[in-house]
């Protein structure tokens, strides 16, 4: 979807256009839901932008949400002091940069960079879908040299490393011979 943001005094107003895939929750949050790993929400009224986990929390959810408010950090529209772990479990928040001039407004300015931030990291979370889903291919569907036809492997009475005549114990980590 293409938001038109209008940055700057009246006079010298500058156009940009964003693709993006954003909403507007009725509280009038903007839902931005490009990124692979989490979902930003940037709240005019609070000043404040929070960014959720996808799905699940882990080690690529927390690296992308460091990696965003660092970004916004650097362009100055975060206030480093206050990035934080939000009140959703697993989500980090922080508050916007105040402006001195009616003339900037910081969540356009939010909107943007955080578009510029989408736009960088695209590469990394298509290339981390494309390797998931090409160890999916691999574990469905092998190729001739990583697979065997049923009938190729020769049966024997005894074969593997598991034999019939023991039972393992489960309490106290031996083994047990049994006869059969």
């Amino acid at each position: 979807m293409a938001i038109v943001v209008k940055v700057g005094p009246a006079a010298t107003q500058k156009i940009v256009t964003l693709e993006l895939d954003i909403r507007k929750s009725l509280s009038g949050d903007l839902m931005i839901f490009d990124h692979g790993d989490i979902d930003i929400v940037l709240s005019p009224g609070k000043n404040k932008i929070v960014a959720f986990p996808k799905e699940e929390t882990n080690d690529l959810v927390y690296g992308a949400q460091n990696r965003l408010f660092a970004f916004l950090y650097k362009r100055g529209v975060v206030v480093a002091e206050s990035i934080r772990a939000g009140a959703f479990f697993g989500s980090f928040e922080g508050s916007m940069e105040e402006t001195p001039s009616a003339d900037v407004s910081a969540p356009k300015m939010a909107l943007i960079n955080i578009a510029n931030f989408i736009t960088e990291e695209r590469p990394y979370f298509e290339n981390t879908e494309a390797i998931i889903s090409m160890t999916d291919d691999e574990l469905l569907e092998p190729d001739k040299a990583d697979s065997t036809e049923l009938g190729d492997v020769p049966q024997r009475a005894e074969q593997g490393s598991i034999r019939p005549s023991y039972v393992r114990d489960p309490y106290s980590l031996s083994y047990m011979y049994t006869l059969y």
